[in-house]
């Protein structure tokens, strides 16, 4: 009795995706069958139970407690309305397509005659995604799914926060220092160099009589911006990310 070389082809095709799978997402599972069923679509399983659907649905949770939690944790200063802004960005089915597309995931997919050769369906990328971070929790635990969405997910995360604040930090420091502190910023000039058609300026932004890491512009506006950058990350303990000089 020989093996039926479609079915022997198909073991082959499934074991290497796996392999593939584990290595793109920088984790190895300890039951391999949680992997196989995360990268099964409806299409490829026997039963519609069998695929990735389930997982997805837990997945969608995880991802979203994560983010909130990474959110809350690094942005204590912003409010419910604005965190909830930014979470529903990172979570949207187009950053998890995106995430999952390169990751190259779709080179992963288990799937059935009907979607071999065609190109995946952003839905099906964004699904699998949250599969698979739904197969790293069982596999596991919260941990270990976690350290996977700060892999997979940190980039997204910030460009996610840049693009809620479209980088106006001296309106956001604005609101801020109002809300909390009840007055105004003041932006103090520290020093300037360059020829008159030419010059560059040092800002820095005070706010209750302390000075923040003054930062430099090819004019004042953007020497402020830059200074009120460097004073919203200081007030949330990180590092300004415009110290350098110009």
């Amino acid at each position: 009795m020989t093996d039926d070389p479609s079915e022997t082809q198909r073991a082959v095709s499934a074991e290497e995706k796996f392999e593939l799978c584990q290595a793109r997402i920088g984790y190895r599972f300890t039951d391999i069958e949680l992997l196989r069923s995360a990268l099964t679509h409806a299409s490829g399983a026997s039963k519609r139970v069998d695929s990735n659907e389930r997982l997805e649905f837990l997945g969608d949770s995880i991802l979203g407690l994560i983010v909130c939690e990474h959110l809350f944790r690094l942005y204590p200063n912003y409010l419910e309305g604005e965190l909830t802004k930014i979470k529903s960005i990172v979570v949207s089915r187009r950053v998890c397509a995106k995430v999952s597309k390169h990751l190259g995931l779709e080179e992963c997919l288990i799937v059935g005659k009907g979607l071999m050769g065609t190109g995946v369906p952003r839905s099906l990328l964004s699904d699998v995604f949250e599969s698979i971070i739904a197969a790293v929790y069982l596999d596991s635990g919260i941990e270990s799914a976690r350290k996977l969405i700060d892999f997979c997910m940190a980039t997204e995360i910030q460009a996610a926060v840049q693009g809620f604040t479209g980088g106006n930090y001296k309106s956001i420091l604005q609101h801020l220092v109002q809300r909390e502190k009840g007055g105004s910023p003041v932006y103090l000039m520290i020093s300037e160099q360059g020829p008159d058609h030419s010059k560059t300026f040092q800002m820095a932004a005070s706010v209750a009589g302390t000075r923040f890491t003054p930062a430099w512009g090819r004019n004042k506006k953007d020497a402020e911006q830059r200074a009120a950058g460097n004073a919203l990350a200081e007030l949330r303990g990180e590092a300004p990310p415009y110290a350098a000089a110009f």
